[in-house]
């Protein structure tokens, strides 16, 4: 796009030092040459080079409202890497840009230079010393990775900013980050001993604390890079001291423009620490490749308060109070349009239900304490002083005196308590809703990050907040107010729509009046995540002109070409452009889609809505969840969900080439999402990636054709059927020698998967042979429908018997679905719309009049369970299949739902229990560990993502490495459970853990349910 150009343009006349090499370096201009560009650094790194188109696509974009291509990216292996580029680039007029997990929401992350990713390689931790709390890191390493690692010390890295599981250290300098506990321990800066740096001419260096007098000695401003740099920070201290006390806001909370109130602050002791300066400074000063840090210890316990209110300006008001008198560890603000979303979130209702009706707004209050009693004492003593009745709180009745006096009359109504783990992360639920909602929009309209993270002194809050309400409604939009009240750095996200002119321009003017009630109360433009693109442009008002051309001296002394990051903290990038939805932005997916999409801009607003935070980078080894396997296994940005939802979007939208979507690499990355779901439930925006490859594919198929392979795992189910006809020849078969060279030659499956069994008699004909129904409709309790799965029917009917068994000891009439067909759940996984929808026609058709006549519906396999129950929905409409939906069941969910008189002998045995992803996704994954514990059973549910079989994926030889790469995750936390068996209710997950060493295959818990069962 024309505008991604924008920063290069070549200012004549202009007195700034970058002017003239950024227009010495034109790159589209062709006077550097991409492709010798790419194979001269091939030469000098170790790491990985990648100048090809999709590579740079996946790098244009952070979790800002930007969008920028690189030049190319080089994911490092080692700080020689990192100076052999800064160097060769530096003689080029190349710009260079650092990047750790692409989170930032301000833009600085995106640019038109050289990437250097430091997260696929520059990610150890070094050394840590519990002793003296001090830790060496690479700069590319995560946040929870970290903190994982320091856990059995009692200690960790104290800044929590909120993508914590996916950002890392040298982004956590570069930003300055913090989080919710910046009361406790401010931010990054006080955490820095020393930065190892590439400085912009390619010499490594390290900076940390000195004296004075060592600063003085080493300054020179005719010197070499380090000793210019050093003179540039002597004058700081010596010469602009008092400007910058008098300039600079008094915040626990500012991260705007450098970081230079720190060093004039530590000048006092005559001792500075330098590796500071470089804490917010976003990679424009230097490139950040290890660092040394200081850590905290774990706090012993919590509590946690959350303070209700009947409006956002008594809370606001209140903030300040809390502060002062108690001593919090956190406030963090949720108000009354996030809670009236949250009302209506099933995610959330439950806990906003908890509220008094009349509550418009909550202050979270979290306090660190010695034990439980002094975190009920802390409690007590705010409650006292800040809620004026006694109110019941999580666990019982809070012991209140309805008469506490109060010197402030801006007092909470109510509260709730919380003092054990789980309660406490239920009230934080609450709070950390707030994301997900917002993000959750598909329109053209989104809460943009562009001015959310102001900061202004907590004694000014509330009438900043009002006048902040003044100005949206100025410009005829609305924001939430949530998060960091605490330290005064509230959140908002306008309500803009960059696509059109209007909307560009109110973001400018939100902008600019936010900024001057800023500096009105002695605030910040960025109290938490940068400048960037958002608010460069708006420290030359904050700060006013002299600083301004300080930072820009400084700048100069650290890169004296500007080509570290260019443009940002204290350079000519402009808000308003290069939006990654900007005024020409353009949409055409190439086809008219096939599946029902319900939100708002239908597949496009889907495929449109992906942020780019970087949730599906989040570890699974320290945050759990399901999402995103492909990710977790390869660590590839291409195959996060992230990396895909970018390149179909830029493939839609005119950024990659008009067959992008057709080409080989657009093809792989699309073909190794393997349908879990998960990002459809982790992704705080909830992109559902599975139904977005669903409509891809089937353009493809209708497009190009499909592959015999395909077809006939399409068509699994009629295979299924011949192979229990014929068996146990067909069981043979598969051990003829030479049969599995066959099989991979002709049809492509991996030689070392095992194949599934043929039983001769299905579960159909069991059922039948055994004469039907046990229980008679007239005395039965409830009647069921239960339908025949492919693997149930004709390779595990174990599993369909035990639910007939378990169903009918429950007092339920029992009936296999007869007429119906195949769920469709294979056609669907391979993008055959057409056959999955006329098999989920046909099936509608035959139960909804059983429905209708108050049977239910129920599965033994998960994945087709959530195909009648999700997918239904998405492939046909009306009432009848909403019916059929609302009344399908997975037999451990319909076991726990209704929760059916049983009784059991206890089992003396413990199990480990993964769920089915798809079952996860929807949120129904739980019921079976209740069902297992009801049954006498102690159970460890594992927080595992997908096996990584994934129906036909893991049978399929290409796909083979990555399926046993992601198994290998699951694996490692089977190896973890104390569990002495395994069960798992998909019949790929036990087919995936069966082939583990030869190891023997799960049974399915409905199986164990069975067998406990008292005769």
């Amino acid at each position: 796009m024309a505008t991604q150009n924008s920063h290069l343009r070549d200012d004549a006349g202009s007195d700034d030092p970058a002017s003239d090499s950024r227009a010495a370096y034109d790159y589209t201009g062709g006077s550097v040459d991409q492709h010798e560009l790419a194979e001269n650094l091939e030469t000098l790194v170790d790491g990985d080079v990648r100048f090809d188109e999709y590579s740079r696509q996946l790098y244009a974009t952070d979790a800002s409202a930007y969008e920028v291509t690189p030049v190319g990216v080089v994911f490092p292996r080692s700080t020689d890497d990192v100076a052999a580029v800064v160097d060769y680039c530096a003689d080029r007029g190349i710009p260079i840009l650092p990047r750790g997990g692409g989170t930032s929401l301000a833009g600085q992350a995106t640019n038109e230079a050289v990437v250097l990713d430091m997260t696929v390689y520059m990610t150890d931790l070094v050394d840590v010393d519990p002793s003296t709390r001090v830790a060496d890191v690479q700069a590319g390493t995560v946040l929870a990775d970290l903190n994982a690692t320091l856990e059995p010390h009692d200690l960790k890295f104290a800044p929590d900013p909120a993508a914590g599981n996916r950002s890392t250290v040298g982004g956590a300098i570069g930003n300055n980050s913090t989080g919710a506990h910046s009361l406790k321990y401010g931010k990054t800066d006080a955490y820095i001993e020393e930065v190892e740096v590439v400085l912009a001419d390619g010499t490594v260096t390290t900076f940390g604390e000195v004296t004075l007098d060592e600063l003085r000695n080493r300054a020179d401003a005719d010197g070499d890079i380090e000793n210019r740099i050093y003179d540039a920070l002597r004058r700081v201290v010596d010469e602009e001291s008092e400007t910058i006390r008098e300039v600079y806001p008094q915040l626990k909370r500012n991260v705007s423009g450098y970081n230079l109130d720190q060093l004039v602050q530590e000048a006092a002791s005559e001792t500075v620490n330098l590796a500071r300066v470089f804490a917010g400074s976003e990679g424009t000063l230097g490139v950040i490749t290890a660092a040394t840090i200081s850590l905290e210890p774990v706090p012993e316990t919590k509590s946690v308060a959350l303070l209700t209110y009947h409006n956002l300006l008594d809370a606001m008001a209140d903030v300040d109070t809390i502060v002062r008198n108690h001593d919090p560890a956190a406030v963090e603000a949720i108000d009354d349009v996030l809670l009236e979303l949250a009302r209506d979130t099933e995610e959330f209702e439950a806990v906003a239900a908890m509220l008094p009706e009349e509550t418009e707004t909550a202050l979270l209050v979290e306090f660190y304490a010695e034990d439980e009693a002094h975190g009920r004492q802390q409690i007590a003593d705010m409650v006292a002083d800040r809620v004026p009745t006694a109110t019941p709180s999580v666990e019982g009745e809070a012991d209140t005196d309805a008469d506490a006096p109060s010197d402030d009359p801006v007092r909470a109504f109510d509260v709730l308590e919380a003092y054990d783990a789980e309660e406490r992360a239920t009230l934080w639920k609450l709070r950390k809703s707030g994301m997900p909602i917002l993000l959750s929009r598909t329109t053209d309209a989104k809460h943009i990050s562009f001015i959310e993270d102001t900061a202004v002194p907590t004694e000014n809050l509330a009438e900043y907040v009002a006048d902040f309400q003044a100005v949206l409604e100025d410009n005829d939009t609305f924001a939430s107010f949530y998060a960091h009240a605490g330290p005064g750095c509230m959140h908002m996200r306008p309500l803009v729509d960059t696509k059109s002119p209007a909307g560009v321009a109110q973001m400018e003017s939100i902008s600019d009046a936010v900024t001057d009630l800023v500096v009105e109360y002695n605030g910040s433009v960025s109290g938490e995540h940068g400048d960037g693109r958002a608010r460069t442009q708006w420290n030359r008002k904050l700060y006013g002109e002299e600083v301004w051309e300080l930072f820009r001296e400084l700048k100069s002394a650290f890169d004296p070409d500007w080509l570290l990051n260019p443009g940002q903290v204290c350079g000519d990038v402009d808000m308003t452009e290069n939006l990654r939805f900007g005024e020409n932005y353009d949409f055409d997916a190439g086809f008219d889609p096939a599946l029902n999409w319900d939100n708002e801009n239908g597949f496009q607003g889907m495929v449109e809505l992906c942020h780019g935070c970087g949730g599906c980078r989040g570890g699974q080894e320290t945050t759990g969840g399901v999402m995103c396997p492909t990710y977790r296994a390869s660590e590839e940005e291409s195959v996060a969900t992230r990396g895909r939802a970018n390149m179909l979007r830029q493939a839609m939208s005119g950024d990659l080439d008009d067959d992008a979507l057709d080409t080989e690499f657009m093809r792989e990355i699309m073909d190794l999402c393997i349908g879990c779901k998960g990002c459809a439930r982790d992704c705080p925006s909830e992109v559902d990636m599975a139904k977005l490859k669903t409509e891809v594919e089937h353009a493809h198929h209708e497009e190009h054709g499909a592959d015999l392979r395909d077809r006939l795992f399409a068509n699994i189910d009629t295979l299924n059927q011949l192979g229990s006809r014929v068996a146990p020849i067909s069981n043979w078969a598969a051990k003829i020698p030479g049969a599995r060279v066959v099989l991979e030659k002709v049809v492509g499956i991996a030689p070392e998967r095992s194949l599934p069994r043929f039983h001769r008699q299905s579960f159909e004909e069991w059922f039948e042979a055994r004469g039907g129904p046990r229980v008679p409709a007239s005395q039965a309790t409830r009647k069921v429908l239960l339908f025949p799965d492919t693997y149930t029917n004709y390779n595990h009917p174990e599993a369909g018997k035990a639910a007939v068994h378990v169903l009918e000891s429950a007092g339920i009439h029992v009936r296999i679905a007869q007429g119906v067909a195949s769920t469709g759940r294979p056609a669907h996984s391979k993008g055959f719309l057409d056959l999955s929808r006329e098999r989920a026609a046909t099936n509608v058709d035959v139960l909804a009049p059983r429905v209708e006549n108050g049977w239910d519906v129920v599965l033994v396999e998960p994945s087709d369970a959530v195909m009648l129950q999700s997918d239904y929905l998405d492939l046909l409409s009306g009432r009848d299949v909403e019916r059929v939906a609302a009344n399908t069941y997975g037999i451990l969910e319909y076991l726990d739902r209704f929760e059916f008189e049983l009784t059991f002998d206890a089992p003396a045995k413990s199990l480990t229990y993964h769920g089915h992803c798809h079952q996860k996704a929807t949120k129904k994954d739980h019921h079976a560990t209740a069902v297992l514990q009801d049954a006498g059973y102690e159970v460890d549910a594992l927080d595992s993502g997908c096996c990584g079989m994934a129906g036909s994926f893991g049978y399929e030889a290409e796909h083979y490495s990555m399926s046993k790469a992601i198994a290998n995750i699951l694996f490692e936390q089977v190896d973890e459970s104390d569990g002495e068996e395994v069960v798992a209710p998909g019949a790929s997950c036990r087919t995936q853990l069966g082939d583990r060493d030869g190891g023997e295959t799960p049974t399915h818990p409905i199986e164990k349910v069975a067998a406990a069962l008292r005769s």
